[in-house]
């Protein structure tokens, strides 16, 4: 009955849009205005493909206007935003489209003398904050080096200065570096001075081809997470591909990458705004490029013409579709109901031979938004959590990373009160359908308190890992000097997108020999990786999790 009953709304809801498609358009169709408003970081690739639209369709008419301070959505309006526009943050069941990504890159001469030791460490935020101050030296980043001055130079472009200005944590009016207004002669003062520095778009220091950089022309590696030296996850930066990916994938730092979006407030009906976002994510690539941004890749230009879909036919500004009488309209629709009534019978008497359950479960994405983190606790490497109570006491549990990659647990392995525990050492064994990962104490102390419930019911962790789901009550022996090395909310959150750029490497790998791996993880143009990732994945893929991400980490 309940398989009726929808089936009827599905077949009720398509004629009645049949009907309502037929009668609207029984009047001449009108064209409206296209209403376009842009963000000021990037209003003159806005205008480009505005003029460039216009251009093939001279028919159809729109207005391009520069966002103001508002923050929210008009309805019929559609949006061309950098990411960082506030309304992304405030409308969040906006529809959007990517429709280009935007990579700010720090370049130095190939000839520099330092080179080898910059690829070696990279360099931080704070080395390039150092490299555009008013006394900027190489000194100032390498310690034992000569004093040598450097010349730094920046595109002036309000989307790179901003890019620097967050990054280097830097006001914009106290950057210490040359405006070069052209790319091309950035970029030949970079390849004339050995010492020389510059900040400018991907797009700015490709070649021809683009598929290499500028010849002399050098990215320079970034040491994202402060540790003085390039992790191997940090080393992606041979060539345009490898970096590209690196950046889209979370490893590239995110105040110096971004996409930009089209935003309306639902998913627009209206041809004239499918067929110019269709031109944004095909034509209108070019003049991105020309731009200095970083076009779509081919597989995310497919899936935007996808999205882009729409079920009511195309017009043509030129003809209006012949009327339907409202009789030809229900008696189609008296064959459909007739039709749809007889293939459900025949379902219903092979119903057996079906999959009873009628509940579909769609397992969300999983990336580092989607992960909860309370202020006020210590976040470990190790995925735990600690924090010290008004008694002295200090709660520890896993963090909700591991949770999430888990799945549900379905057993555990905990120590007993009293016994003392060093940091480092295995504390926990959380099990799933008879694979586990051990995990290590974030703290030395003696065990005063275990959590008993999570004995009969493991996965409260997975429902609570903050609350209810707490593992242990430790006395600290040595809290002042171990929780040092643990991470507040911020480093944590920062920490965190490193993580996620490690298992999508590590998932790539696992993915060449195992095609269920596969499944789980889309590597790049857009992808995202499936909640629970390893919960169905057989027990070599949690020992190798087990080694890559937390053995190393205690």
């Amino acid at each position: 009955m309940k398989t009726l009953i929808s089936a009827l709304f599905v077949l009720s809801f398509l004629l009645f849009n049949t009907t309502v498609y037929c009668v609207e358009n029984d009047n001449p169709q009108r064209e409206q205005t296209l209403q376009i408003v842009s963000s000021p970081e990037i209003y003159d690739l806005a205008s480009s493909w505005v003029a460039g639209y216009g251009n093939l369709n001279p028919g159809r008419k729109i207005e391009l206007r520069l966002q103001s301070e508002e923050t929210s959505m008009e309805e019929g309006t559609l949006y061309l935003l950098a990411n960082n526009h506030p309304i992304l943050a405030n409308e969040v069941n906006a529809w959007k489209l990517i429709i280009g990504h935007d990579l700010v890159v720090p370049v130095i001469n190939a000839k520099n003398p330092l080179l080898a030791e910059i690829n070696k460490k990279g360099l931080t935020a704070d080395d390039f904050a150092r490299l555009i101050s008013e006394k900027a030296d190489w000194s100032l980043v390498f310690n034992n080096t000569p004093n040598t001055p450097v010349n730094s130079y920046i595109a002036d472009n309000q989307n790179v200065i901003s890019k620097i200005a967050r990054f280097t944590k830097t006001d914009e009016t106290s950057i210490n570096a040359a405006k070069i207004g052209s790319a091309a002669e950035l970029v030949s003062l970079v390849q004339q001075n050995v010492n020389a520095i510059g900040f400018c778009n991907l797009a700015d220091v490709l070649n021809d081809r683009k598929d290499a950089f500028t010849n002399q022309i050098i990215i320079v590696p970034v040491d994202k997470n402060k540790n003085g030296r390039l992790d191997s996850f940090e080393k992606f930066y041979d060539n345009p591909a490898a970096l590209t990916r690196g950046a889209w994938i979370g490893k590239y730092p995110r105040e110096l990458r971004g996409d930009i979006y089209a935003l309306a407030a639902e998913k627009p009906t209206n041809q004239a705004a499918l067929d110019f976002m269709a031109y944004l994510t095909e034509n209108g690539q070019e003049l991105a490029k020309n731009s200095g941004y970083s076009i779509l890749s081919s597989a995310q230009k497919a899936a935007n013409m996808v999205a882009l879909t729409n079920p009511v036919p195309p017009s043509d500004p030129g003809k209006n579709p012949p009327p339907m009488s409202t009789g030809l309209i229900i008696l189609i629709g008296l064959a459909a109901i007739s039709v749809f009534l007889i293939l459900l019978f025949a379902f219903n008497r092979n119903r057996s031979n079906f999959i009873e359950s009628e509940d579909i479960e769609i397992t969300p994405a999983l990336n580092e938004y989607s992960i909860a983190a309370p202020r006020g606790l210590y976040y470990d490497k190790t995925h735990t959590w600690a924090f010290m109570e008004q008694d002295g006491m200090v709660k520890i549990g896993i963090d909700d990373f591991l949770k999430h990659i888990t799945g549900r647990l379905t057993g555990l392995k905990m120590k007993s009160p009293g016994e003392k525990v060093r940091k480092g050492e295995k504390i926990l064994t959380i099990i799933r359908d008879g694979k586990q990962l051990n995990l290590y104490s974030p703290v030395s102390g003696f065990i005063r308190k275990q959590n008993e419930s999570l004995l009969t019911n493991p996965s409260q962790i997975n429902t609570l890992p903050y609350a209810e789901g707490w593992v242990y009550q430790i006395e600290p022996v040595n809290w002042a000097r171990e929780v040092s090395f643990m991470f507040m909310f911020d480093k944590y959150r920062e920490w965190l997108e490193d993580e996620f750029s490690r298992l999508r490497d590590f998932l790539a790998l696992s993915a060449n020999s195992n095609s269920v791996v596969f499944q789980h993880v889309v590597l790049q143009d857009g992808g995202e990786l499936k909640d629970n990732v390893l919960a169905d994945l057989g027990p070599e893929v949690w020992e190798e999790f087990q080694t890559r991400f937390i053995d190393t980490s205690k």
